[in-house]
């Protein structure tokens, strides 16, 4: 790897510079104070879920090379939320990071290290110098080869430094729930044991207690614990989840739906949990305490497993996935819920911008919608376009309302009478376009919306997290307004219908970085807020009208091939908005190279690109083909690539997929 990523040209390193520093113990750091370390720069969002992918990677090398390596994360923020010191505090805490990370609001860092994705990582020597750029997750393989070489090389030197480094730990949040994900109502009968002989029939909450890696089940004052399921601690095991014997373990679960009865009672388990980290779909009994595996075998999906092929628009990518699904590659389930027309549990694959579907009584895993590219575009299943979907609802006709939380947009599955799937979108725009406004569901605007639920009277709504506020969208009149304002987080919303009998329903919110739950009437009179729509802030490309020459940098890690079985494994996806900054050179081809035309007529605009590369593992046979056994994988980044047209502008653009600087 390292002889395919390490720059040709000595760069020195740009000086870190931003707003604030956390896990610093208060101090600041500069290259100069982590000179003789090697340094790993991680470009990251707090939004993005192949951010936390990276984060996840991250730790084994952290852990390993922790006298000589010194992560720092640098937090360049996508939505206005995320410039919130307060919001990147909790995020920081939340996502158990371990290393120093820099606040860079105003993407100062971004710029000097010419960033252009979420995530992006760049290697800097203990000299300092840069050595490697990288986008996208992925890349933990190469940089366990790259680090030792270095380690070599600066030792034989006599410029690397063994020692501690400078993180150092924040307090940590004390409470019964710890940035708590989603929440579930359990009617009179179908809690757990204890709930059962503890409660008065008013049935009870389960919550994703994501912070402490369990599941709690609240009775309906939310104060009162009636059970807990898993160890607390995190990990991956299957049994018992409750009392002393415990060891069930899960990794910050998220989103979990009740069984119907008949189903339940057939299966063995009673509750669905999307187990996120863990990349597996997880089973809980009630009644006996117990939790199984239901899909996933740990590794995180890459969007397609097997020899890899890049297929044009994906649509080689929906589908069944085999029959075990022990075996199938999940990646991040975000949250689940019960569909009465496929008669199986649909989960939002945030990690791969997917719908998927699970069958508990087949154990059948599908991909039903999305194609793996991330952003919005509706029409036919297999060719639609997500962007880590966070929060599922069935409709009253048997639709899925999808809370689209990239592209800050509500989303919606529907069937038709031969159950063939398309896809519509109510409220958003796209991957850059966000805000607070309410009115015309075509002007209206949302922020990194994580949760969605029908209404009685068939209205949506929707939990507007980075807006901190619960939303309606009502479909009779294409209409948007606010319920509710002031939470912190929302990452849920749910109807309860319980709570008082005869009373008009109230809204449970699951407030994450309040650590609880809470009760929210439902307004007579919903708000109207217009606080504006914004886009993404993040510099321009100075752009010359006429040809731009595109290149993506790819080279296959050490130890795997490209996989040319069938033909070229490299694509690019190009297109704009506005459609008419680009005059040709749009669409889908093989190759990572394309000249592509911009138009003199529009000052500006975005340059949507998708890179896909195919590579496998293992030595080559005697004749150099690949091994028939051989692990494959599949590389993809996407960049949204803010352009203005100037008369002296760039006419060529370079991005690193896996590439020299």
């Amino acid at each position: 790897m390292s002889e395919t990523v390490r720059t040709q040209h000595r760069v020195r390193a740009s000086e870190l510079t931003g707003r604030n520093w956390l896990n610093t113990g208060g101090k600041s750091l500069d290259l100069e104070a982590l000179r003789g370390k090697i340094v790993l720069l991680d470009f990251w969002t707090f939004c993005c879920i192949n951010c936390l992918h990276v984060l996840d990677e991250l730790r084994p090398l952290e852990e390993q090379y922790s006298d000589v390596l010194v992560t720092v994360g640098v937090h360049s923020p996508k939505f206005e939320h995320e410039a919130d010191p307060v919001a990147l505090a909790a995020a920081v805490e939340r996502y158990d990071i371990q290393h120093p990370v820099l606040d860079d609001p105003e993407l100062e860092t971004w710029k000097a290290y010419t960033a252009r994705a979420w995530p992006t990582l760049v290697v800097v020597d203990p000299e300092g110098y840069i050595v490697a750029h990288l986008s996208g997750e992925g890349h933990a393989d190469g940089l366990a080869v790259l680090i030792p070489e270095l380690i070599a090389e600066h030792e034989a030197k006599g410029t690397l430094h063994r020692g501690d480094g400078p993180y150092v730990a924040p307090p940590a949040t004390s409470g019964t729930l710890r940035f708590p994900g989603k929440a579930l109502y359990l009617p009179a009968g179908r809690g757990s044991a204890g709930a059962t002989a503890g409660t008065d029939d008013a049935g009870s909450w389960l919550v994703t207690d994501t912070g402490h890696h369990r599941v709690v089940e609240l009775g309906t004052d939310f104060e009162s614990v009636l059970a807990t399921f898993g160890t607390g601690t995190k990990g991956f095991s299957d049994g018992s989840a409750v009392g002393d014997t415990a060891v069930a373990q899960f990794n910050e679960p998220q989103g979990l739906v009740l069984l119907p009865g008949e189903v339940a009672a057939t299966v063995g388990y009673d509750v669905v949990i999307a187990d996120s980290v863990n990349h597996r779909l997880r089973g809980l009994s009630l009644s006996t305490g117990t939790v199984t595996t239901l899909a996933g075998n740990g590794v995180q999906r890459l969007l397609e497993t097997g020899p890899a092929r890049v297929d044009d628009d994906g649509a080689g990518l929906v589908g069944a996935l085999g029959a075990d699904p022990l075996a199938v590659s999940l990646s991040s389930p975000w949250d689940v819920v019960w569909s009465s027309t496929l008669d199986a549990v649909v989960v939002a694959m945030a990690g791969v911008h997917q719908i998927f579907s699970f069958s508990p009584t087949t154990g059948a895993v599908q991909i039903i919608a999305g194609n793996g590219l991330e952003g919005l575009l509706d029409g036919p299943a297999h060719e639609s376009w997500f962007a880590q979907s966070s929060g599922l609802a069935e409709g009253t006709d048997g639709s899925i309302w999808v809370a689209d939380s990239e592209t800050s947009s509500l989303r919606k599955l529907v069937f038709d009478a031969e159950g063939v799937i398309s896809v519509e979108t109510a409220v958003g725009q796209g991957l850059f376009d966000f805000g607070f406004r309410d009115g015309p569901a075509a002007e209206a605007r949302l922020q990194h919306p994580l949760g969605v639920t029908v209404l009685p009277d068939g209205s949506v709504a929707i939990a507007d997290t980075y807006n901190g506020a619960v939303r309606r969208y009502d479909p009779a009149t294409q209409s948007v307004s606010t319920l509710a304002r002031g939470l912190a987080e929302p990452s849920d919303v749910i109807v309860d219908h319980t709570h008082v009998a005869g009373a008009e329903p109230l809204l449970v919110v699951v407030e994450a970085n309040r650590h609880q739950l809470t009760y929210v009437p439902i307004p007579k009179e919903a708000q109207q807020v217009d606080e504006g729509a914004s886009q993404t802030q993040r510099p321009k490309s100075p752009m010359a009208a006429g040809p731009l020459e595109l290149t993506v940098r790819f080279s296959a890690p050490t130890g795997q091939k490209l996989d040319n079985r069938w033909g070229d494994p490299t694509q690019l996806k190009i297109s704009s908005t506005p459609p008419e900054l680009l005059v040709s050179g749009g669409g889908t081809s093989v190759g990572l190279q394309r000249t592509l035309e911009l138009s003199g007529d529009v000052p500006e605009g975005i340059l949507h690109i998708t890179a896909r590369a195919a590579a496998c593992d293992g030595p080559e046979t005697e004749d150099g083909e690949i091994p028939d056994h051989a692990a494959c994988h599949l590389y993809q980044q996407d960049w949204g690539i803010p352009v203005s047209i100037q008369a002296d502008g760039e006419s060529e653009l370079v991005l690193d997929l896996r590439g020299m600087d």
